[in-house]
């Protein structure tokens, strides 16, 4: 019944209820988490908490969406193909929360949930020729859209995990990438993407006030498996479209945060002569943190780059009237955010000549601030 109401309507009853239901939930599943063992103990050099947090509450998140999605959204074949495959991806991030599962397993299993999403039509069928000089507007993908969408659906799904290393980090870059697809998808007339897409920045909305530093429970494997899998199969299902302006890079900047940092880790660990799956200390987050800003003014950067890159997203997408205030909105980020990074970076430098200085004591080293994933 609710199909039929105007999509605006639609959109706030799909957000306002998966936050709801996420917000409610998160508590019941961080008393469960606790009871079944699914808790992040300290140990790792890369882990920031110094005590046992539980983790797990993807299930929240996954409760509200999946609730919001059926009561909301249209049931196409494409939607089933994706909500079943989500099922098997959140089940599996809720057993490897309590037993951690091998890698390469749950690797294969994701492969699986791809699949399952292609085999009922979720496929990258072609995207803007990135050659100028082309006569060809678009590049038909034929035989490679099935292999190219199964790369770029794990793909997404892994690169939301690999950043799931700060307090309430994955969850807000999520939350920014799915608003910036709905709003891209009410541009190029995706009604129903968009009102998935609400229902899922709801559950992360509803779910991040017990998510943020100091965090009170971890999405864990079930949550970070979950949005980059929704996000990867509706940036399909919405903005690889033949009449999507520039469809290859609209959700290339709107996913670009995780999918950059991912890249870059593959390439790294892949020169130190190590596996792409080694954990390692070399992610933005790590970076930033190295750099002396701490786990609330690190995020904070992340969800200002992620708020900047989404909407030039937007902006391709948007008429000409929106585009100069979208730009003009994204440069005040942009320079907010470069203040604030050279501002930390002159007083390291200030504490750190002060430290050294002669007749100063040096000051004891702090612990090491690494990520819990």
């Amino acid at each position: 019944m609710f199909q039929n109401a105007p999509l605006w309507q639609q959109l706030i009853l799909a957000l306002g209820l998966a936050l709801v239901i996420s917000f409610a939930a998160t508590p019941v599943v961080k008393l469960f988490a606790e009871k079944v063992g699914a808790m992040d103990v300290p140990g790792e050099a890369r882990r920031v908490h110094d005590h046992p947090i539980p983790r797990m509450g993807g299930l929240a998140i996954f409760l509200g969406f999946i609730i919001s999605v059926i009561l909301f959204a249209d049931i196409t074949r494409q939607v089933q193909g994706i909500l079943l495959g989500a099922v098997i991806i959140v089940v599996t991030g809720a057993i490897d929360d309590v037993v951690s599962l091998n890698a390469w397993l749950k690797f294969a299993i994701q492969i699986l949930a791809a699949a399952i999403a292609v085999a009922h039509g979720v496929v990258i069928e072609a995207f803007t020729n990135p050659n100028l000089f082309s006569d060809n507007q678009y590049l038909i993908l034929t035989w490679l859209r099935i292999p190219i969408t199964v790369l770029w659906i794990v793909g997404i799904t892994n690169s939301v995990n690999l950043i799931d290393g700060l307090d309430g980090l994955a969850c807000g870059v999520s939350t920014i990438s799915s608003v910036t697809m709905l709003v891209v998808a009410t541009q190029v007339a995706e009604g129903n993407v968009a009102v998935i897409l609400a229902a899922l920045a709801g559950g992360c909305i509803g779910f991040i006030p017990y998510n943020l530093n100091p965090a009170k429970i971890f999405m864990g494997d079930t949550g970070a498996l979950l949005l980059g899998y929704i996000l990867a199969t509706m940036s399909v299902l919405g903005l690889f479209k033949f009449y999507a302006v520039v469809t290859f890079a609209v959700p290339l900047l709107a996913l670009a945060v995780p999918l950059l940092d991912t890249t870059f880790a593959f390439f790294r660990r892949l020169l130190r002569g190590q596996s792409p799956m080694h954990p390692d200390r070399g992610h933005f987050h790590h970076r930033l943190i190295d750099m002396g800003l701490s786990q609330k003014q690190a995020v904070a950067i992340l969800y200002a780059v992620s708020a900047i890159l989404g909407l030039t997203a937007v902006v391709i997408t948007t008429e000409s009237k929106l585009k100069f205030m979208l730009l003009l909105v994204a440069f005040c980020i942009a320079v907010v955010v470069g203040t604030f990074l050279m501002r930390t970076l002159r007083l390291q430098h200030h504490h750190h000549e002060e430290g050294h200085a002669p007749g100063k004591k040096e000051a004891a080293p702090e612990k090491e601030d690494e990520p819990h994933a």
